[in-house]
């Protein structure tokens, strides 16, 4: 029986797995019933599993009967603060909590990739590490799973990781080598004024038309301080001033994000901004705090390990079912975290079919994923461990 033949004959499983979990979505830090869910499966299976210390989250542990090298899969858990609007059977049954983002999928996809690759255990060289993490969407899970030991005894070499993409077909697996996702950092910008009556500006010093000329001005930074052949975005989401219409207040705070994929561009961004916002304030009379906070870095695959990924999908899936993703996203995975510890690499589960709520994008609320996802993301992480092991390739095609 193929690696194939072995995931379709289980495949009613772990799509109930994702629809249980789907139903049952939880936020982050908040994963309780999933942990459970996760831990009760993996002790089914008789793989070794711990808590990922006092927070949710599981580490499992499959030793081969071979020797060979210790490699780490990860499934985020956590669902979005939303609250869901599908008319799906399995529907989010907890208000303000929906998987728009596909980690139920994920969360299937490493539970069934765990009882596979169980079923090779004689055939399989080296360890594979489970890591089901809490809290991806805040960016900081993954702190919590290393914290707790999650790359070490016995210590990882290399980590992978999937995550749906309604950009590509069902049933496909999306490569990239060097940066598929960008970092994500923070900013706080205070302005100081002088506050006064609204019929005399002249007597005061108006934060809030500072601050809009800092908000145009942080547009420059993209536009003409960063090379046009780097990426780059410079977001202001959040800005507050003022009790009443009448009053020219004493301060103005904004707040946003800056994406980036080039270390030396993030580091650039910051010296601008600061630079932009301190001096349009000072020359307006007024002043101005940059508080700028470096959150996940950019997520970049190796370029060896996205070799092997690749021969690995051709071989158990076709070569017509492994597409590249031709540019890096600039949302942000905390999967980065991991990535400056040991090399790894995250690969795209296609989900999109002729429904057009299946190729909205990610983090809406009505998004409907293609559960072939599911089947299509074990094969290819089972053989993806396969490949990177050097364990032999034909045993899955037996």
């Amino acid at each position: 029986m193929t690696l194939m033949q072995r995931v379709r004959e289980q495949e009613e499983e772990f799509i109930g797995l994702r629809r249980r979990i789907h139903e049952h979505a939880e936020v982050s830090f908040q994963e309780v019933e999933t942990t459970r869910l996760v831990r009760d499966y993996l002790d089914g299976l008789g793989i070794e599993n711990h808590p990922n210390g006092s927070s949710t989250g599981v580490i499992g542990i499959l030793k081969g009967d071979k020797p060979g090298p210790v490699i780490a899969l990860r499934a985020d858990m956590d669902a979005l603060k939303l609250t869901e609007q599908t008319d799906l059977p399995f529907a989010s049954k907890n208000p303000g909590a929906c998987h728009a983002c596909g980690h139920d999928i994920h969360t299937a996809v490493l539970m069934g990739t765990a009882k596979i690759l169980k079923s090779y255990r004689k055939e399989l060289c080296g360890t594979v590490k489970f890591l089901f993490q809490p809290a991806e969407e805040g960016l900081g899970g993954s702190l919590t799973m290393i914290e707790n030991g999650a790359l070490e005894n016995p210590k990882v070499d290399y980590i992978l990781a999937c995550h749906t993409w309604p950009e590509m077909p069902a049933g496909s697996i999306g490569v990239r080598k060097g940066a598929m996702l960008g970092a994500s950092d923070t900013f706080t910008i205070t302005v100081t004024g002088k506050g006064g009556h609204a019929a005399h500006p002249h007597k005061g010093i108006d934060p809030v038309v500072i601050a809009a000329h800092i908000i145009t001005q942080l547009q420059t930074i993209v536009s003409r301080r960063i090379a046009p052949v780097d990426a780059a975005v410079v977001t202001v989401g959040h800005l507050t001033a003022g009790t009443v219409s009448n009053i020219i207040p004493n301060e103005a705070v904004m707040e946003g994000t800056v994406r980036t994929q080039d270390p030396d561009t993030r580091k650039k961004v910051a010296e601008y901004m600061e630079q932009l916002a301190v001096g349009t304030a000072r020359a307006m009379g007024g002043d101005a705090k940059v508080d700028y906070h470096f959150g996940v870095g950019p997520t970049m695959n190796d370029p060896v390990l996205i070799d092997k990924i690749s021969e690995a999908v051709s071989q158990v899936l076709g070569p017509d079912k492994l597409l590249q993703v031709p540019v890096p996203s600039m949302g942000a995975e905390d999967f980065a975290f991991y990535l400056e510890k040991v090399p790894g690499a995250l690969f795209r589960l296609g989900t999109f079919d002729e429904r057009p709520e299946s190729r909205w994008a990610l983090h809406n609320p009505s998004i409907l994923f293609n559960e072939e996802a599911i089947p299509t993301g074990i094969a290819a992480m089972a053989a993806s461990v396969f490949q990177i092991s050097g364990s032999d390739m034909e045993v899955l095609k037996a």
